[in-house]
């Protein structure tokens, strides 16, 4: 029998004690009607007894500690209400694996976060140390003596000034994210075309694309207007950086698509490629911060490693969702959805 009643038990109890009596009785010479008799009153005893022993030493006890195991997972000191259940076994049992179960997800959240804390400052570390260590030694090199080369003077210069540029773009980003995750960029929504800002966006794009051979166009059959309502800017940059990616990432001689959906409520928007793709392993973490999948390719391209990350915050201010699905040597796809403008 599982998780028996206190009355259940009392009565099991009684009644095997007061059957071993009448037995014994029985054994001893007893008439049949006095065993009887002692067996009832043994059990009525017996019953009595063996209920208010557990209800006052054992069951008042253990509501005592569901009390205080349920006021600390509220958080609480005050007395519990007074609907607690004639079986509070069970509800101990319950609360207990409940609050073991939550306090395990805690612990195994506290160890990603921090796991993913010191990945943070192993990444951001290494992305700042890139630009200063090369700016030291351009700046070393011409205090040397190459300042008074003109040969060379004005290309360490110049290289100077892109480290410093690097690291510039470097901590606006991380500014920005640190803003966007606390929630002081405020989102201004108004109703916009996304169609026509995307083909900005091409506009924008068009000479980078150029250079690897990659043809920037609008899915077949949504080239329309499509109007959303949210932060035109911020869905520039969502687009820019998701378009600058499919080209920075892209094969030559490839393309990036852009296709709209309506969705009822929503527009959903979608940036493919037909690139290298993405192995299943790397997608749950694509939107972290400095997360690389290729860090030696991704330095080569350029980027402070946090566009991503900037991208799904933006799209979560606006209350909405990013995901992306992948297939190596095929391409892949972001989506992201947007609020339906009723105003045109």
């Amino acid at each position: 029998m599982k998780n028996p009643k206190p009355t259940t038990i009392a009565l099991l109890l009684a009644g095997s004690i007061a059957f071993l009596a009448g037995i014994g009785g029985l054994i001893l010479g007893l008439k049949v009607l006095n065993a009887l008799a002692l067996y009832v009153a043994l059990f009525v005893l017996s019953y009595f007894i063996i209920y208010n022993f557990m209800q006052v030493f054992i069951y008042r006890k253990i509501k005592l500690i569901y009390k205080s195991i349920h006021n600390l997972k509220l958080g609480k000191d005050s007395a519990y209400g007074e609907h607690l259940s004639d079986d509070p076994v069970n509800e101990v049992e319950k609360e207990v694996t409940d609050w073991a179960k939550s306090k395990r997800r805690e612990i195994d959240e506290l160890k990603r976060m921090e796991q993913f804390r010191k990945e943070f400052l192993a990444n951001v570390s290494h992305e700042l140390k890139t630009p200063l260590f090369s700016l030291q030694g351009y700046i070393h090199t011409l205090l040397d003596g190459a300042l008074e080369d003109e040969k060379v003077n004005r290309m360490f210069l110049e290289k100077s000034s892109n480290s410093l540029e690097r690291l510039c773009s470097l901590v606006d980003d991380l500014s920005e994210i640190t803003q966007l995750e606390r929630g002081e960029i405020s989102i201004m929504p108004e109703p916009f075309d996304i169609n026509k800002l995307t083909k900005e966006v091409f506009d924008a794009m068009e000479s980078k694309a150029e250079s690897k051979g990659i043809k920037l166009h609008i899915k077949k059959g949504t080239d329309s207007s499509f109007f959303v309502f949210a932060d035109k800017e911020r869905i520039r940059q969502v687009l820019t950086n998701l378009v600058d990616n499919s080209i920075k990432y892209g094969k030559t001689n490839g393309e990036t698509t852009v296709g709209f959906y309506d969705m009822d409520e929503n527009i959903l928007i979608e940036v493919s490629d037909n690139g290298l793709g993405i192995s299943e392993e790397h997608l749950p973490r694509l939107f972290e911060r400095f997360y690389r999948i290729d860090k030696h390719r991704s330095r080569e391209v350029g980027g402070t490693g946090l566009g991503l990350a900037i991208v799904k915050h933006i799209v979560e201010a606006h209350k909405q969702i990013i995901n992306v699905r992948s297939t190596q040597g095929i391409g892949s796809t972001f989506g992201f959805t947007m609020k339906k403008s009723k105003e045109k």
